[in-house]
């Protein structure tokens, strides 16, 4: 009997369970070694933690007034960097109820807190919620840029896990205090404490720790001295937070949100403007500063205050209405000393600096230099024009109005600002002499020989413009603007004292009378009429560029030279807003207030000089 030939079992297939596990094993291993080399290439681009250290105390650096006052600190206030036991717990409980409620018990990461903030952020479909710790956000403000990159998360993330290895909670907690913005150009709970209260931190009311704890999320929208609705409402969301988390009882929490909490404004709003260009030219004196240093200045604090208060006001009323978002003001001595400076509307929403920093089309308040320039070279100010349609080349330019008024004198032409005449004197006298007269006035702005320069149509600052009017106002004298006098130590030692240069004349003084007479018409007469005061000699010149972009009055007397521009950061265009309109009504309202110092100086004069060798010398060295 024959056997029959074993059956031959078949090779089981893998179940799809075990491919499934087998792939995703291989994805998930190949997915680690992904992460762990992208981490790795972001952790070899890490900054250098040593910098967490170099980022000590600073030295303090006290600003005053020309009279003494201190106007502003900046650097380290209040003596050195806190510590934790330096913090009343209020402050710690505050920041922590607010912003990181796990702090003392997370590694660097608040799992929960991500997940919430991920979950919450696409819900809304838009980022409404941060699921940073209060350690990620340090390493971001110690080490990192703000930009909002994966890489940049990434790098915090390994940065906050290297922090809580390497510190206590408490270090990390002074670490981040002594170094986060509060607004109002206060960075670290000391400065915050002294800008908003006045006070240290160890004298915090509860009140007081829970607005500051509110600014951390948006420093500049909560500012009280910017908002206080806003601050007030994010307070009670800090201490309705507190509350929650037991740190303060119902009862407490009611009574604290009908408590009042007293702002003192230690420094105007705009003076931060003035600081800051003060702190720009403090290393060109004394260098990097490593100490402790008292910085006196030529700012005068009531100047400044009427200068912000004046911006404000014509804002405020007009500015909306005429789309006119910015103002910048500079106010200096016609030897060129600063007075006063805004740099904007406000410093909580911008720090840019329009004053020193924004270049724009100054229209025709450049035309005084064109002629001054045809004065030099022998225009009379009743040389007569035709205003009429020309033409330079291809470039056909209009007046403002686009009306004619046939044959008049140089002088109502200057007035009246007529763009034509301009062209024809600036044409005349040559373009090379009207740039040359621009550099010897302190304008380093670019200047090209083109046709239109006559208009204006290079753009300055407010700060060169307003330098070029003061050597109207002091006989042509060389005027550089400055604004610090005196640098000193702590311990008393003079590190910079100003000596003020010989001012040598750069400018005819009977060139410069002829011109302050002409443009005592441009206000009498012309298009800066609304810039005029009783009683006191002023002169000064309207501007306006191209589609109503940018406004312009510069106007002094013998005493001051105020600058004024209007515009948009955008550089869009306003609604019809002329120099002779917001510009010269903020110079006009801030003027009326200092009358008193120049109701007894005259501008200088206009006479021509004698013959011969005397009339030679006079003509050139003011003999």
């Amino acid at each position: 009997m024959s056997e029959s030939p074993p059956i031959e079992k078949s090779a089981s297939k893998p179940s799809r369970f075990m491919r499934l596990f087998y792939w995703s094993s291989v994805t998930a291993i190949w997915a680690v070694i992904g992460v762990g080399v992208l981490v790795f290439a972001y952790a070899l681009d890490l900054p250098d933690t040593d910098e967490l250290w170099k980022i000590g105390p600073k030295a303090e650096l006290s600003i005053y007034a020309a009279n003494d006052e201190l106007i502003a600190r900046r650097g380290r206030r209040g003596g050195q960097p806190l510590q934790y036991k330096d913090f009343p717990p209020a402050l710690v409980q505050a920041v922590t109820a607010i912003e990181d409620r796990r702090f003392f018990s997370h590694f660097g990461l608040d799992p929960r807190g991500f997940v919430r903030a991920f979950w919450a952020n696409l819900w809304a479909g838009r980022t409404v919620q941060g699921g940073s710790t209060l350690t990620q956000q340090l390493a971001k403000n110690v080490f990192l840029t703000p930009e909002r990159t994966y890489k940049r998360k990434i790098q915090e993330l390994l940065l906050a896990f290297w922090l809580e290895a390497q510190f206590s909670k408490q270090d990390l907690m002074a670490l981040y205090l002594n170094r986060v913005y509060f607004g109002a150009g206060a960075y670290g709970v000391q400065a915050a404490a002294e800008t908003y209260f006045n006070r240290p931190v160890q004298s915090l009311t509860i009140g007081e720790a829970a607005m500051l704890a509110g600014l951390l999320k948006a420093p500049s929208r909560y500012a009280p001295t910017r908002n206080p609705e806003a601050a007030r409402a994010r307070t009670l969301t800090v201490l309705g937070a507190m509350r929650d988390v037991g740190h303060i009882t119902e009862q407490e929490a009611v009574a604290l949100a009908g408590a009042p909490v007293s702002i003192v404004n230690r420094s105007s709003d705009a003076a931060h403007y003035a600081v800051d260009w003060t702190l720009d030219q403090l290393p060109d004196f004394v260098g990097r500063p490593r100490a402790d240093l008292d910085v006196v200045t030529t700012l005068d604090p009531r100047l400044q205050l009427a200068a912000e208060r004046s911006i404000k006001a014509v804002l405020n009323r007009y500015g909306e209405a005429r789309n006119a978002g910015q103002a910048a003001m500079v106010v200096m001595s016609p030897d060129g000393a600063i007075r006063a400076m805004v740099g904007g509307k406000s410093y909580a929403e911008s720090t840019f600096n329009r004053a020193t920093m924004a270049k724009r089309q100054p229209g025709s308040s450049f035309k005084p230099i064109v002629y001054l320039a045809a004065l030099e070279n022998g225009l009379l100010p009743s040389r007569l024009y035709e205003d009429a349609p020309i033409s330079v080349g291809e470039w056909q330019p209009k007046n403002y109005n686009e009306e004619y008024l046939g044959l008049i004198t140089a002088q109502v032409a200057l007035a009246k600002s007529i763009n034509t005449v301009a062209v024809q004197v600036s044409e005349e006298t040559g373009r090379p002499e009207v740039i040359d007269m621009a550099r010897r006035l302190g304008i380093r702005s670019r200047l090209r020989p083109h046709p239109s320069l006559a208009l204006g149509s290079f753009e300055v600052t407010l700060l060169e413009l307003t330098t070029a009017y003061a050597h109207f106002a002091n006989g042509g004298k060389q005027t550089l603007p400055h604004i610090i006098t005196d640098v000193i130590t702590s311990s008393g030692h003079v590190l910079y004292e100003r000596n003020a240069p010989k001012a040598l004349p750069v400018v005819a003084p009977h060139h410069i009378g002829t011109l302050n007479e002409m443009l005592r018409s441009a206000v009498e007469t012309g298009t800066g009429k609304r810039a005029r005061i009783k009683d006191l000699d002023i002169a000064g010149k309207t501007g306006t560029s191209q589609n109503w972009r940018d406004a312009w009055f510069v106007g002094y007397t013998g005493a001051l030279v105020v600058g004024v521009w209007v515009g948009n950061d955008d550089n869009s265009a306003m609604a019809k807003v002329s120099g002779g309109g917001l510009p010269a009504q903020i110079w006009q309202d801030f003027m009326v207030g200092q009358k008193s110092l120049s109701a007894e100086v005259v501008l200088p004069g206009g006479e021509a000089p004698a013959g011969g060798l005397r009339g030679l010398l006079r003509r050139f060295f003011g003999g």
